[in-house]
């Protein structure tokens, strides 16, 4: 007989599941605000740093703004793979002992 949903929502392995992927989410997203927001403080507060040149006619700005984006890719296949590896299985086990 499947046990009563209510026995899993409040039981301390769901809990956990639910913490952890509420940290995880929290922590990327704080890395991705410091990217984005780090990189927009900085156009508008050394605009001369960002337009020195590192090559004829690349400035700073360039690889800078380049990185930004790079980081946003990183950490959403991050997030990603941590969710195959970790919380989808952790899912699963929670859901078969939901069944059964």
């Amino acid at each position: 007989m499947p046990k009563p949903a209510r026995e899993i929502l409040d039981s301390p392995a769901f809990h956990r599941l639910v913490a952890r992927r509420w940290t995880v989410s929290l922590a990327s997203t704080a890395a991705l605000f410091l990217a984005y927001y780090g990189f927009i403080i900085l156009v508008a507060l050394d605009k001369a740093f960002l337009a020195r040149r590192i090559g004829e006619v690349t400035t700073l700005g360039i690889p800078l703004a380049v990185g930004v984006i790079v980081v946003s890719w990183i950490l959403a296949l991050l997030y990603a793979r941590w969710t195959r590896r970790v919380h989808d299985p952790e899912v699963a086990a929670l859901r078969r002992e939901l069944e059964s």
